[in-house]
């Protein structure tokens, strides 16, 4: 029996709930075994399509707050897969520059993740894609405009 409220079967963001949640378990089970997670991972595409990126715009890319992309940063660079300098060159910002080792793990990542992705479309012409992406893009205009 249904209660008044959302109707699960025919709601968008319920399926768009699901979606991401589907997404997120695919892409950890690729990535696991590369001892990344999501967030490891998303850290190190923005970095090499965004060098120098602060720990605040690399967190709001990452959908993670400041203090956990901080904490990342830190094993990161730790680990040598990002380098900081000692200093910040101009304000506080610690700009984030990916390694070789970084940029081989990231090849790798891109690489899993993107087995998901292709996946993930692999039921979707070309056109119904883009009518996806377009659709997707005008939502979240939507919500952060409204």
């Amino acid at each position: 029996m249904r209660q008044d409220g959302i109707d699960l079967d025919t709601s968008l963001g319920y399926l768009l709930k699901e979606a991401a949640s589907a997404l997120r378990s695919a892409m950890e089970e690729v990535l696991r075994p590369l001892g990344m997670t999501i967030t490891h991972y998303s850290c190190l595409e923005l970095l090499a399509q965004r060098p120098g990126m602060s720990n605040s715009e690399l967190a709001r890319g990452a959908f993670v707050t400041r203090q956990s992309m901080n904490v990342l940063l830190q094993s990161l660079e730790k680990d040598g897969y990002v380098t900081r300098p000692g200093a910040a060159p101009a304000g506080r910002v610690l700009p984030a520059t990916l390694t070789e080792r970084g940029r081989r793990s990231l090849a790798q990542a891109t690489a899993a993740v993107r087995s998901v992705e292709v996946r993930m479309l692999s039921g979707m012409t070309d056109a119904e894609q883009q009518a996806a992406l377009r659709a997707l893009r005008s939502m979240v205009r939507s919500l952060r405009e409204g």
